[in-house]
């Protein structure tokens, strides 16, 4: 393994160094400029959070305490750097350098860190691309998204009187996702979309932080959207505190962020629960709306077949509408997900160009799984 000896600046004339030194007899070129990026340590327990925020509060501060580690280190591209100083073996990559052949690190050399945060991994948000019109029936909560729509294209408007939070609670499949998307998508706002389950770590105040991480963050995007998918996961009611330790402390530290001791202007908070009886009362009254989300009618079933069946690949011979009597008990998800796709790829494994009654008829029967053959024999005769 080739040995790189340590060079610390004050061993270095301070005069401007020529761009070639001798070191033990060879002619070592100076690095005018090294871009180095912090990738972490060479090993960590698997258990361990990797969060990697390695920052400066001076770029010239940062050069010079690089300088005094690596000062007459020779590196290429590619290579890594490790401190010895405040963080023994943490690593940083040579992303590049000038020359690009490579050279010694000296007094002149510019030392540029990338200090820009990894992701944290259980916080991603984004822009999604999703209208309204794909949400059928939830009046309720159309008309709320309504109002909450003006307040993130102009967070001004509504003063005091903003908009903050809303709690949307049903049955899993029935568009409480898909319209805290649509909401993002109308106001051109990100959302945080986080499975709350996520946000529970390992050791004492790991779901503390992560929580107020979260809300620093959609601070930092605003306008934006929370959406605490999965709510009760996390806020539990606080007599739960003997089952899983961290209750109180989860709680608590939701309650300090929608509470607004930071003012999160610009952010709504939506909370998503199939068990809203689960949920810390406390937590529960933080939300201003709580809106239900039901299962579809049929006029809503008849509506979602005919929007998911004019996107299917291949044409289908079915009557929508007593397809609909059929899926009395069906979310929305399960139309799509359950009964349309599962029949599209039972008719492409049989190299059939197009879905039959038949092939509807078998895929929900499987799906039900009851004796209600006979029932669906009439329905589709």
């Amino acid at each position: 393994m080739k040995k790189t000896k340590l060079w610390h600046v004050s061993s270095l004339p301070t005069e401007d160094l020529p761009d070639k030194r001798t070191i033990k007899g060879k002619q070592k070129t100076q690095l005018s400029m090294i871009h180095i990026q912090p990738v972490g340590y060479p090993l960590r327990l698997a258990v361990e959070e990797k969060n990697l925020e390695v920052t400066t509060d001076n770029p010239r501060l940062f050069e010079a305490y690089a300088k005094e580690q690596w000062a007459g280190f020779q590196v290429n591209e590619g290579d890594f750097l490790f401190d010895q100083f405040m963080f023994p073996d943490f690593a940083f990559e040579v992303k590049t350098c000038e020359p690009k052949k490579g050279g010694v690190i000296g007094v002149q050399t510019e030392i540029i860190l990338d200090s820009r945060p990894k992701k944290t991994p259980y916080i991603h948000h984004e822009i999604p691309k999703v209208d309204f019109d794909e949400i059928i029936g939830h009046q309720q909560a159309k008309e709320k998204c309504k109002i909450i729509t003006n307040y993130l294209k102009d967070p001004d408007c509504f003063s005091e009187w903003a908009p903050r939070s809303v709690l949307f609670y049903g049955v899993p499949g029935t568009g409480k996702t898909m319209t805290a998307r649509a909401l993002a998508s109308e106001t051109n706002s990100s959302i945080f979309a986080i499975s709350s389950t996520e946000l529970i770590g390992i050791h004492v105040g790991d779901a503390s932080r992560r929580i107020s991480n979260l809300f620093k963050e959609a601070r930092t995007n605003a306008p934006c959207i929370i959406f605490l998918d999965e709510l009760d996961a996390i806020g539990l009611d606080r007599s739960f505190q003997n089952i899983r330790g961290d209750v109180s402390e989860v709680v608590t530290a939701l309650l300090q962020q929608m509470d607004g001791i930071t003012v999160n202007k610009g952010v709504v908070t939506i909370g998503s629960t199939n068990a809203p009886k689960l949920l810390d009362r406390a937590i529960r009254s933080r939300f201003e709306d709580e809106i239900e989300f039901k299962l579809p009618t049929l006029e809503d079933r008849i509506k979602i077949l005919e929007m998911y069946i004019g996107k299917l690949p291949l044409p289908i011979d079915v009557n929508i509408q007593k397809l609909a009597v059929a899926t009395e008990d069906f979310s929305g998800r399960d139309l799509k997900e359950k009964l349309l796709k599962s029949a599209l790829h039972q008719t492409l494994v049989k190299s059939a160009d197009r879905i039959t009654s038949k092939q509807i008829y078998e895929t929900l029967s499987l799906i039900k799984k009851e004796n209600t053959h006979e029932t669906l024999r009439k329905i589709f005769s």
